[in-house]
């Protein structure tokens, strides 16, 4: 899994087009402000393990920079741009529900960006030392 976050003092979402036959129509966006955003690619490889240990180790790195950021908000966006293997769209849409879930367990505020969407992004970023973070997980 791939994850690239940041802190953003505000963030804003439109679908633009739906690329997932199989999910719901939306058409209303989105605007949140002082939060994590979290760019998740889940690839084939995580799919050989316990999904459950996966959203444990995605949540405790978001838990981290959160921590880091000051920030009880974080937002999980699918980015199937960060590698060339995806998971299947199951396994990660139930890694998505399980991480944002165990985040609200934990007092955190939470959303996910439209799955299955091409989004149109605004993004307004400061440029601080942990207010991007990449990593492997």
């Amino acid at each position: 899994m791939k994850v690239l976050v940041m802190y953003v003092d505000e963030f804003r979402y439109t679908p633009a087009q739906k690329n997932l036959e199989t999910v719901e129509d939306i058409n209303e966006g989105a605007r949140y402000t002082d939060s994590i955003l979290a760019f998740i690619q889940v690839e084939e490889s995580d799919e050989e393990k316990d999904v459950k240990s996966r959203e444990k180790k995605l949540v405790n790195h978001l838990k981290w920079t959160a921590r880091k950021n000051n920030c009880k908000s974080v937002i999980l966006h699918s980015f199937a741009h960060l590698s060339e293997s995806k998971a299947s769209v199951g396994f990660t849409q139930q890694l998505f529900d399980l991480a944002e879930q165990r985040l609200r367990n934990a007092d955190f505020t939470t959303a996910q960006t439209p799955f299955g969407y091409f989004l149109d992004l605004e993004i307004k970023a400061s440029g601080f030392s942990l207010a991007r973070i990449w990593a492997t997980l």
